[in-house]
């Protein structure tokens, strides 16, 4: 079902995602909201390019 890479792509996505709420809520210090808001835009980036190397081995 799934692949080794998808769990890959998952955790990387994961990872960015819990980074992004411990910066948000300052874990590393003071409040770093923008510095969080920043890491979690990587979740749909890290997820789109994970989709977009998956299709393309799929083609070929």
């Amino acid at each position: 079902m799934f692949d080794r890479s998808d769990y890959l792509i998952l955790g990387a996505a994961l990872i960015s995602l819990l980074f992004s709420i411990l910066l948000w809520f300052g874990v590393f210090g003071p409040n770093q909201k923008d510095a969080g808001i920043f890491v979690g835009l990587w979740v749909p980036s890290i997820l789109t390019l994970g989709l977009y190397f998956k299709m393309r081995a799929a083609r070929v």
